[in-house]
């Protein structure tokens, strides 16, 4: 995978990097390609292919993206969704995905006490 051009902003891509960096992720073993959209957004989603599709094989990840109109917006999302995943499995604790399902969890159980009383 070649780390081009995003369309955002400088300090979103550094946090990205490091991220990659921390994870040691190599950016050769994604495998990226581009496949037509689909959904709502009439004709001009279904003619294009501005949808991503990232796929990491040593963890068996396919990611798909589709949520902006931009193909190198839905490049740095899909990426971005790729490192989660990645940092998710390696260690769940630490990882900001792991830690919001947490949280999550700590409120619903909450909540539970709560209606018991």
């Amino acid at each position: 995978m070649n780390f081009g051009e995003f369309g955002v902003s400088p300090g979103k891509v550094d946090e990205l990097r490091e991220r990659i960096a921390r994870s040691g992720i190599d950016l050769s073993q994604i495998d990226e390609s581009f496949v037509r959209g689909g959904g709502r957004g009439g004709q001009k989603i279904n003619k294009t292919s501005s949808c991503v599709m990232l796929r990491y094989e040593p963890l068996d990840l396919v990611i798909r993206c589709q949520e902006d109109r931009r193909r190198s917006v839905n490049r740095f999302l899909a990426l971005r969704r790729l490192i989660d995943e990645v940092e998710f499995r390696m260690s769940p604790e630490t990882s900001p995905k792991g830690r919001r399902i947490a949280a999550i969890r700590e409120r619903k159980r909450k909540r539970e006490r709560g209606k018991e009383r």
